[in-house]
């Protein structure tokens, strides 16, 4: 099974270089961030003409998850079921037979000073108590993947001693992904990746910024040990980031070995 996360930054904008991403690299199951569109004007024929089932959730201009998959889930939900926002465009939760996938955009909190940055570690709290409610790590297969907008380590940045106060790798960011990952998660690409250098965000104002290696690691495969046991391979394709109109992020792939896929 081959599973892919990539934040396409806008679907519509993003359809040229899905069209010639998704025949190349053949996902089973492609996980959609930022994808920035109404529901009833998300290209959902466009993406069904490549082979997939797609579900989604989206608002103009503005956030939404979506996951093509080669197979109909069994189960789609959107958004927390506690008591506080439910943010369905940045939570999808879907299960295939006994594998349970989880597509988050997290929130990226604009400033540390921010309201939207308290935000951002309490969805970080409220995800790891849904996680707490729902599954077992140790029984579960969950994959939970996405654009996480955190660095985890000072490995995952470019330059960490210059961003210690950004709000995706600013102390409190880091603590609160990484008490949320303690839960129960393994860090797929790092099985396989452990070297520094390794970025799947390359900012746009950033001139030869993939050739330069200026970047950010903020999308991650992690998966329950069941899972992770199963994995095979994880990388990091940089060839759509280096495309006509590409998205700032580029997609990163994981390869299990599932029965049924």
């Amino acid at each position: 099974m081959k599973v892919a996360t990539f934040n396409v930054n806008s679907v519509r904008s993003r359809l040229p270089v899905l069209a010639r991403w998704i025949p190349e690299a053949r996902p089973d199951i492609l996980a959609l961030q930022e994808t920035k569109v109404r529901d009833e004007e998300f290209p959902r024929n466009e993406l069904e003409s490549l082979g997939y089932h797609v579900e989604y959730r989206g608002e103009k201009a503005y956030n939404g998850v979506a996951v093509l998959s080669r197979r109909p889930p069994d189960e789609v939900t959107f958004g927390f079921d506690d008591s506080g926002p439910a943010d369905p465009t940045r939570l999808a939760i879907l299960r295939f037979g006994d594998l349970w996938l989880l597509n988050t955009y997290v929130p990226q909190g604009r400033e540390i000073t921010h309201e939207f940055y308290q935000y951002k570690l309490e969805w970080f709290r409220r995800l790891r108590q849904f996680l707490q409610r729902h599954f077992q790590p140790h029984r579960d297969r969950v994959l939970w993947v996405g654009d996480m907008n955190v660095a985890a380590e000072p490995e995952d940045v470019h330059a960490p001693e210059e961003y210690t106060e950004h709000v995706c790798f600013h102390q409190a960011a880091r603590d609160a992904f990484r008490q949320c990952r303690e839960w129960g998660f393994v860090d797929v690409f790092r099985q396989f990746h452990p070297e520094p250098g390794q970025f799947s965000f390359f900012d746009y104002r950033v001139p030869n910024a993939v050739k330069r290696k200026i970047g950010w690691r903020l999308d991650y495969l992690l998966a329950t040990p069941p899972l992770a046991r199963l994995a095979k391979d994880a990388w990091i394709d940089l060839a759509p980031r280096t495309w006509e109109k590409p998205s700032d992020h580029t997609p990163v792939v994981g390869l299990f070995e599932l029965p049924g896929w």
